[in-house]
């Protein structure tokens, strides 16, 4: 369910309305009131940013000295709230230069009005894009005399930006080198147990691409994915090539993919905006190949001496390598002593978080290091718990492979004037939640 927003609020710290606007009769005007004297006076405005009073929710955001305060009588879609609530600042900042206080509202009053009438309608949000409300609503702002943003131009055709099919992007852009760079970015999450099955693996991967594009191009990117080549198959009436597929999951599109030929084609079709973007992100939860594989054993030696020994073998290719390693091995809180031997990176201990730290700058793939450690411990009185091992954790960054499997199959670049496009395709996968217990 959208926000369908009642009204609108901002104030200072003192709880004064610096302006305020009502989108519908549902809510009174002293709604503020109750924010005032609910909130702000019992100092609850750091516990919870979401708050019921009677029959209304008051939805509230601190911005430098103002809070911005959405009023709503139904059960509204509190996370559509707040992406409003963020938006909307993004867009009074290219206004105002960048700045978003108390000032800045007061020396902009018939602005912001004007603004709030448009990217709000009825309570339920319109267009926030600043290059677009920019087109129409040409008034400048009063600037902050300490920002130094200089201020964005209005772009002609402001007719076919604002009811045409691409609002995201702008008409008459020119580059001498016209390039795409594309980025695909994975995070994997693992949870093994201390006999080295898997108890929860996934992987996380959003697409970033950076386009440096004249005209207004149509661009079309194709994936190794399940679906998408065997509706391409059943278009060619081809048989599947040999390869490794995949299937995607929890797959979200930028506004700029056509959603309609997707569905019928399987092809991710878009006219992309100017600059950096997110293109898509998505979710994999079968056929993960992990990057590392982690063999820990430690040994208990009475109350005052443990044996830590971790094995880490990377198993993506030869050729690859791995970059900022780190493994962190936990240890109980009364360690005194440790001496350390590694096959390479270096070890210490680190007391701020009780955990044996070990660091490799390159890890090459397809090879193994080992860390050992002799850990000496106080022995108190007062600690009859036995100590629960946490789980250990690891940090790392594999360029050029991915945990899904994914890859990019072609991204055909069409534009009418025929210019010829470099494209640029790059795989990074990350550590996101690396755990193995021990």
């Amino acid at each position: 369910m959208p926000v369908a927003a009642s009204a609108i609020y901002f104030l200072n710290l003192r709880g004064d309305v610096l302006i305020n606007r009502l989108y519908r009769d549902d809510v009174g005007g002293n709604m503020v009131d109750a924010f005032r004297t609910h909130i702000m006076q019992t100092k609850e405005l750091g516990t919870c940013p979401v708050r019921q009073i009677g029959g209304c929710s008051f939805l509230y955001m601190r911005i430098s000295n103002v809070y911005i305060v959405i009023v709503v009588s139904s059960n509204a879609n509190v996370a559509c709230a707040f992406k409003f609530v963020v938006e909307a600042v993004a867009l009074f900042k290219s206004y105002f230069g960048g700045a978003f206080d108390e000032d800045a509202i007061r020396n902009n009053f018939v602005l912001i009005y004007e603004l709030l009438d448009e990217i709000m309608d009825f309570g339920y949000p319109q267009n926030l894009s600043p290059e677009i409300l920019k087109l129409y609503i040409t008034q400048e702002g009063v600037r902050s005399p300490f920002s130094s943003k200089p201020s964005d131009k209005p772009v002609p055709n402001a007719t076919l930006q604002v009811t045409g099919a691409v609002g995201w992007r702008r008409e008459g852009l020119v580059y001498k080198k016209n390039e795409v760079f594309l980025d695909i970015v994975e995070s994997v999450n693992l949870l093994m147990s201390s006999k080295g099955s898997v108890l929860r693996c996934d992987v996380t991967g959003k697409i970033l691409m950076k386009c440096f594009l004249s005209g207004m191009p149509d661009l079309k990117l194709g994936l190794n994915d399940k679906i998408g080549l065997e509706k391409e198959s059943q278009l060619k009436s081809r048989p599947i090539k040999s390869g490794k597929t995949i299937e995607l999951d929890d797959v979200t599109f930028h506004q700029c993919v056509n959603l309609t030929r997707f569905n019928s084609e399987k092809t991710v079709s878009f006219v992309p905006p100017d600059g950096e973007f997110e293109l898509m992100k998505y979710r994999i939860t079968e056929g993960v190949n992990l990057p590392f594989r982690v063999l820990p054993t430690i040994k208990e030696l009475g109350r005052t001496r443990m044996e830590v020994n971790v094995k880490v073998k990377s198993v993506f290719g030869a050729k690859m390598f791995a970059l900022g390693v780190v493994v962190k091995v936990p240890v109980p809180k009364q360690t005194a002593k440790t001496s350390f031997q590694v096959t390479s990176g270096r070890a210490k201990y680190n007391a701020s978080i009780d955990c044996l730290v070990w660091k490799i700058r390159k890890f090459p793939g397809q090879t193994e290091s080992t860390m050992s450690a002799e850990v000496e411990l106080i022995s108190t009185m007062a600690e009859k718990k036995s100590w629960t091992r946490p789980p250990i954790q690891m940090e790392f960054q594999v360029p050029m492979f991915t945990a899904s499997g994914l890859r990019v199959r072609f991204l055909k670049v069409w534009e009418k004037s025929g210019y010829n496009t470099v494209e640029w395709v790059r795989y990074i996968t990350k550590a996101g939640s690396y755990e193995i217990r021990c």
